[in-house]
């Protein structure tokens, strides 16, 4: 093989190295459709411009049909309301620091699982609207014991509570556009979407928190 022909290979694989290398620490750019969609590292907070900006209606507001229930689908990073004639509205949201995983006591920064219920709602001085979750259900105790039990927990550790779906801090909207799971294991929507989202809502709705 030419000198000349060698040189040329070298420089075509060292420009695709190059060019794979950098795909790797560019941030995915999310959409309205996206799903399974892996969260943005904590450095593109700083980049405020939205790139997720979904708010969807499948039929015009405050026409729910029956009383509502919320689905909370962690893999989609969605928030879904259902009345008695099916889905209503769709809003985005994000996590604790660990969005994909179960809680598994306090202090651990996860949203937990399973099926709740509203326990209460009511305005909140950071957060602009809180509807607070009867966090932990018998069901959140069960496999908290088991898991203590197994050793995945630490003997002394607690279950914890206080965990709720709330707004963000004025200006803070963009942390729900670039998927930065802030919480401490609450489920967080822009603070339209919040007060939107209490419309629909009242003691004893239930929650269900999947992934």
């Amino acid at each position: 093989m030419k000198p000349f022909t060698m040189i040329l290979i070298i420089a075509g694989f060292l420009s695709s190295c190059s060019i794979n290398s950098s795909s790797k620490t560019t941030a995915p750019v999310a959409t309205a459709t996206s799903v399974h969609y892996k969260p943005a590292p904590v450095t593109t907070v700083s980049n405020k411009n939205s790139i997720r900006g979904m708010q969807k209606y499948y039929r015009s507001t405050n026409t729910a049909i029956g009383p509502a229930r919320i689905v909370i689908d962690k893999s989609d990073f969605e928030l879904r309301v259902y009345d008695n004639k099916g889905l209503l509205a769709v809003y985005p949201v994000v996590f604790g620091l660990k969005p994909l995983e179960d809680k598994y006591m306090q202090g651990d920064r996860k949203t937990p699982e399973g099926t709740f219920k509203v326990s209460y709602s009511k305005q909140h001085q950071l957060w602009k609207h809180m509807l607070m979750l009867d966090y932990p259900t018998t069901e959140s105790l069960i496999k908290f014991k088991v898991r203590k039990h197994s050793g995945l927990i630490p003997g002394n550790a607690s279950i914890g509570s206080g965990i709720g779906i709330h707004g963000v801090e004025p200006g803070n909207d963009f942390f729900i556009d670039r998927f930065y799971n802030w919480t401490n294991g609450c489920i967080s929507l822009k603070n339209t979407h919040i007060q939107d989202l209490a419309k629909y809502v009242k003691t004893g709705t239930p929650v269900s928190i999947q992934k």
